[in-house]
């Protein structure tokens, strides 16, 4: 009788790693102003998205903690900067940022101002943002605003920070629904990627978190992919 005493092991990303990380993520610091935001040295993901799209409960889905991310009753209530740590064993490593939820029709224009101007000058200026997540509610569709937001980071993704739309809320579409949404989303994407994404139904979470530790951590997800599958030993005759 002739048996193999080893398998090929996966190459490929285990998405648990990349769970496991996000689920270290702390409070940092919240800001009202870019002034009040703390220099750091380590690469920033920063999520932005409409007012009631899905941004707080995207983000305490992903780190897999309830209360995270602040999601206050009435949109647009929050109008600070929050700041998320992430990294095993008391090293940061990567930053999560939660923008202010924007076009919220409730709160004064001046606000609505201030706002856009913030988030605009952080994007175009924070010097560690890797990275920018877009959330979309796929039954409103891109606005006016999202379309304002795309522009606005449009040359730096150019440049190589990495883009990703969430079409957030999606275990309320059906699948033909689904697939034209994000049709229409990749059409406006900028250069970026476009997932459908559900916390109810934790469609896209795995996705998505293996995004966010291949965009922080390059090196070692570049190693993992081009490291070959060791060679299986040879068969063996067994009497």
């Amino acid at each position: 009788m002739t048996t193999s005493s080893s398998l090929l092991l996966p190459t490929q990303p285990d998405p648990k790693i990349a769970m496991g990380w996000l689920h270290t993520a702390k409070f940092l610091t919240t800001a009202p102003e870019l002034k009040h935001l703390p220099r750091l040295d380590v690469p920033e993901i920063a999520f932005v998205g409409r007012s009631n799209a899905g941004k707080s409960t995207c983000i305490n889905t992903l780190t897999q903690q309830h209360r995270l991310a602040y999601a206050s009753k009435t949109p647009g209530r929050t109008q600070s900067i929050n700041l998320f740590t992430l990294g095993k064993q008391g090293v940061t490593d990567a930053v999560l940022t939660d923008l202010p939820g924007y076009g919220y029709a409730a709160v004064p224009k001046e606000a609505k101002l201030r706002w856009q101007q913030v988030m605009g000058n952080y994007l175009q200026t924070r010097d560690n943002l890797k990275a920018v997540v877009l959330m979309c509610d796929p039954r409103r569709g891109m606005t006016e605003l999202d379309e304002i937001l795309l522009d606005v980071i449009r040359p730096r993704v150019e440049e190589g920070m990495k883009f990703l739309i969430l079409l957030t809320k999606s275990d309320k579409l059906n699948k033909t629904e689904g697939a034209k949404a994000l049709q229409i989303a990749r059409l406006n994407a900028a250069g970026g990627d476009v997932k459908l994404f559900s916390a109810l139904k934790k469609q896209g979470v795995e996705e998505v978190a293996q995004h966010l530790w291949d965009w922080t951590h390059p090196d070692i997800s570049s190693d993992a992919q081009k490291a070959p599958n060791p060679a299986p030993k040879p068969a063996t005759d067994v009497a």
